[in-house]
């Protein structure tokens, strides 16, 4: 699978506002600052598709990007303690509404650290996804900070510490471009009809 021009549609701030997929629609969730905006871009093969920073807790929307043969919705990280409760409580509240229409997301890509255990939250949202039979894989991100052992290593202990098998989780840097092709091939099984 190729992805020529990805293009960025538009942002919705809530429930109302969310798009109606005319595509196949894969959601990226995680914590903040575990990597989306940076793993989106690396998709694209474009610098800054999506806005990346520094500061976690940047995106506060839900981000529509088109990739031509799918959909890709970027959403509010979680877990970031650093806001105040209230704004904890919207994002939370949006990302709820999100998954509402469930049969608008064909999968779910979960973006964890690969040098950190998941987190308190990070399991949550498997428990979510698991409990609402969404299908997901875990995108284990920022690779290229560890040596190719200690990636397959903590690649294992990533899916131990949440039950998966190690086929549903993905290393991956959004800045090396490593496990892009694996991430695509994934995306092309996603989007396959199905016969």
């Amino acid at each position: 699978m190729q992805v020529k021009n990805a293009v960025f549609l538009t942002s919705a701030a809530r429930a109302q506002q969310f798009l109606t997929p005319e595509k196949p629609m894969i959601a990226v969730c995680g914590k903040s600052n575990a990597g989306k905006s940076t793993l989106i871009n690396m998709l694209a093969g474009r610098k800054n598709l999506a806005k990346t920073s520094a500061a976690p807790g940047r995106t506060r929307l839900v981000n529509y990007f088109d990739f031509g043969e799918f959909w890709l919705a970027d959403l509010p990280g979680y877990g970031y303690a650093a806001v105040s409760k209230a704004e904890q409580a919207k994002w939370a509240a949006t990302l709820e509404a999100f998954f509402a229409k469930k049969e608008d997301v064909r999968h779910v890509f979960l973006l964890s650290d690969i040098r950190r255990d998941p987190s308190a939250d990070d399991r949550q949202m498997v428990e979510f996804l698991v409990y609402h039979g969404m299908p997901f894989t875990v995108i284990a991100t920022k690779c290229d900070k560890l040596s190719r052992m200690k990636t397959k290593e903590r690649t294992r202990a990533v899916a131990l510490a949440f039950g998966l098998g190690e086929g549903n989780v993905i290393a991956c840097s959004g800045t090396t471009g490593a496990g892009r092709d694996a991430l695509l091939g994934r995306i092309a099984q996603v989007i396959a009809p199905a016969d």
